[in-house]
């Protein structure tokens, strides 16, 4: 949240949650201080410990381990890329499905878990704050909403989980044990339902921008209850955050006149927004690249073409990237013709061909890269610090064509007003309308949110992962979820998933 909640962290909170120790997953605070003691007395500290909340949201796009990359690499739309077959074992091995306890990169299991530990802290600190209690308890709403997501987030990646509602010291974290899948939703659904009157209608961007709202909470519920088949529940609460197709909601959210102005690095906090993860160039370097205090995305520097050099005319200004997530030619194919092809998707293979540009083709080039968090030369940081760390493009983790998307699914993909959701994505870019089906918004989906990180969720949802994904190396019953690191499962009471090695 850049003029935003983020720029606001003061030291004596990054001394107390920013730390790490052997047992990260659970964040104990460092020993031999009295920080935790001495903290959350007054609004601008309970503050603070808001903002570490949120921190965690960068997981998106922050630092080479993000969600957007890794689970693009899962799908049958994109390859890892990267340099070569040993460049991030982790998304490498995800990518071809020979991923295990070994190569799983340990900050998709216990990156969510420093914000759920941070939230926990959180509320169990904010009762006894002497502020303003309207503000008290908008800020134990946002907390629960924060931890409710990336339990999300856990559940969605590893199903089996440990659930974990109150700050654990190291001594106690050996004897957790994960919970019944059922059981985190339930509380997923709980923070959620308790939160959601709590918060306000919306915020001033300008100053708050990035914070949770009822319509972003209502979004989470509403695809909360969509893993879990509640289409019904689903339904009911995407309607509100929807609200009538291709107008504006109740919440002030409306699709863009113009898809590619979803791109541009400066229009953040825009209308179609609903969960957005914040951004900025503040000096990030090697030094702090993935930690609590980076703030650039680094997904804008994976995605490039490496040692791009432009040489006409025709040809956009890049600097160069690391080749990760290249488009397959399936899904080549697939977007021809689509109003969003030249948005989503930069030939550079053509652009080579014609004379216009040259790069260096890396693993698996197809020539197709992700232009939707393509920088241009004049994105390129030059403040201090290393300008590849230093991009500020903000990222969606939810936004309205997805959410329409969602709740013509939670539809059945029948009826009329699935039909209007569906034709307002389509009529968005120029599309006429196709009759509304399961299959047809599948496709939707498929073309509309191309290279956001969702394809690999959604393949799993509708049960369509062996089928699309077998060919990759997928086994079903056992890629649907990711295995726990091993390191994790070192002297604890947690089980390996099935179809893994302990």
């Amino acid at each position: 949240m850049k003029k935003d909640i983020k720029n606001l962290i003061v030291l004596p909170l990054a001394v107390l949650l920013f730390g790490s120790c052997s047992t990260d997953f659970v964040e104990t605070p460092p020993t031999g201080l009295d920080v935790v003691e001495n903290y959350y007395r007054n609004q601008s500290e309970a503050f603070n410990g808001l903002v570490s909340v949120y921190d965690l949201m960068r997981k998106n796009s922050g630092g080479f381990e993000n969600m957007i990359t890794m689970f693009n690499a899962g799908s049958d739309d994109q390859f890892a890329g990267g340099g070569n077959s040993s460049d991030g074992a982790g998304i490498q091995s995800f990518s071809n499905y020979t991923i295990n306890p070994n190569t799983i990169p340990r900050s998709y299991f216990k990156d969510y878990y420093r914000g759920i530990y941070r939230a926990n802290l959180l509320l169990v600190k904010i009762p006894t704050t002497v502020m303003d209690e309207n503000l008290k308890t908008r800020y134990i709403a946002e907390a629960r909403v924060l931890r409710a997501y990336y339990y999300f987030q856990l559940v969605t990646m590893f199903k089996n989980i440990p659930l974990i509602l109150e700050p654990l010291s190291a001594d106690r974290f050996y004897n957790v044990t994960q919970a019944d899948p059922a059981e985190v939703y339930a509380q997923i659904e709980l923070d959620l339902t308790e939160s959601i009157a709590n918060l306000p209608m919306t915020v001033n961007v300008a100053t708050d921008g990035g914070r949770l709202t009822q319509g972003s909470a209502r979004a989470i519920l509403g695809k909360v209850y969509l893993y879990q088949n509640k289409n019904t529940q689903a339904a009911t609460e995407l309607a509100q955050v929807n609200g009538t197709p291709g107008g504006v909601s109740q919440y002030g959210y409306s699709l863009l006149n113009n898809f590619n102005d979803l791109w541009s690095f400066s229009n953040k906090f825009n209308s179609e927004s609903v969960l957005e993860v914040a951004h900025s160039a503040q000096g990030s370097s090697w030094g702090n690249w993935g930690g609590n205090s980076d703030e650039g995305n680094t997904v804008n520097q994976m995605v490039g073409p490496r040692s791009y050099l432009k040489l006409g005319a025709g040809a956009p200004d890049l600097p160069s990237g690391w080749s990760f997530n290249v488009f397959t030619e399936d899904f080549h194919t697939f977007i021809q013709g689509d109003p969003r092809a030249a948005a989503t998707l930069l030939d550079v293979k053509a652009l080579k061909t014609a004379g216009q540009a040259d790069y260096i083709g890396a693993y698996q080039d197809t020539g197709y890269f992700l232009n939707k968090f393509m920088p241009k030369m004049s994105d390129v940081y030059s403040g201090p610090g290393d300008a590849v760390l230093n991009y500020r493009q903000n990222t969606y983790a939810i936004r309205l064509a997805d959410t329409y998307l969602l709740e013509a699914e939670a539809l059945g993909g029948t009826g009329t007003r699935a039909q209007a959701l569906l034709d307002a994505v389509r009529s968005r870019v120029g599309l006429p309308s196709v009759a509304v089906s399961l299959a047809t918004i599948k496709d939707e989906r498929r073309r509309e949110l191309a290279g956001e990180g969702f394809r690999w969720f959604d393949l799993v949802r509708w049960g369509d992962a062996p089928t699309k994904l077998g060919g990759r190396g997928f086994v079903a019953g056992k890629n649907e979820i990711l295995p726990i690191p091993a390191f994790d499962l070192q002297g604890t009471q947690l089980v390996q998933n099935p179809g893994y090695p302990n």
